[in-house]
């Protein structure tokens, strides 16, 4: 892909220069660090609000490493996707808005390359904040708690939503081409997501839909059975949106 290089370096002093990648790190480390705070002190918390209100008393479980995991995923995946969807909404659009991609691909670049370098890009910023958040994760569940994650599990899980967050971005960056809108980008990415979400619960495909991966089995060091299948589909799932991304912008006059 010619200019490749070229481009990639230009997208990454972006993410600096605008804050993004500092940005998503910053939300990725606080709600790494509340996840497994969250479970160690909510009992607690919840026991002093009662014993101050009369005696009131509220069902909350026993802080544990099955409930740290929940809480990081939940945080993670929640607010992860929100992120992706944000670095991919105007990757494609603004530049077509501003036509600033017509006159990049006046230069010795191809298109393939301009699409190829905003998607990596968005996924090293996605994977450096993954990196911040799991590991701070991890680190405060082995202050806070006896035992910790195995950490070829955490490993695992880690890097599935961090693939999770750059399949998002992928659908999301697919939108910002298709439209020349920023905001039909991201609700475009936001269907996806309910999409997904009601896939998830059908048998047969379900499993095979990203947030149907097997992640809080594995950061718990628990057989995840057989989910190779669904693992390469999920691999396979974002060239696949990064070749339609390209099919559409290629035939587009800019």
């Amino acid at each position: 892909m010619m200019g490749f290089r070229v481009l990639l370096l230009k997208e990454l002093r972006e993410q600096f220069r605008t804050s993004r990648m500092v940005a998503v790190a910053a939300v990725f480390v606080l709600f790494g660090i509340l996840g497994p705070l969250t479970d160690r002190y909510m009992k607690e918390l919840f026991d002093a609000i009662g014993s101050e209100s009369g005696g009131m008393s509220f069902l909350v479980p026993e802080p544990s490493l099955a409930g740290a995991s929940a809480q990081i995923l939940k945080n993670l995946t929640q607010f992860g996707i929100i992120c992706a969807l944000l670095l991919a909404m105007g990757s494609v659009a603004w530049e077509k808005e501003r036509g600033t991609a017509g006159m990049i691909m006046t230069k010795p670049a191809s298109r393939a390359a301009f699409l190829a370098a905003k998607l990596v890009a968005i996924s090293i910023n996605l994977g450096v904040a993954v990196i911040l958040g799991c590991g701070l994760a991890y680190i405060y569940t082995t202050l806070l708690y006896p035992e910790t994650f195995p950490i070829g599990g955490y490993v695992a899980m880690s890097l599935l939503l961090w693939w999770t967050l750059v399949i998002f971005a992928a659908i999301t960056m697919l939108g910002s081409t298709v439209t020349r809108s920023a905001i039909a980008a991201a609700g475009i990415g936001l269907v996806s997501l309910l999409v997904v979400g009601i896939i998830g619960a059908l048998p047969v495909i379900g499993p095979y839909m990203p947030a149907s991966l097997p992640a809080s089995e594995l950061v718990l060091g628990k057989d995840p059975g057989n989910f190779l299948g669904p693992l390469l589909f999920n691999i396979a799932l974002v060239p696949a949106l990064f070749g339609a991304t390209w099919l559409t912008f290629r035939r587009q006059e800019l």
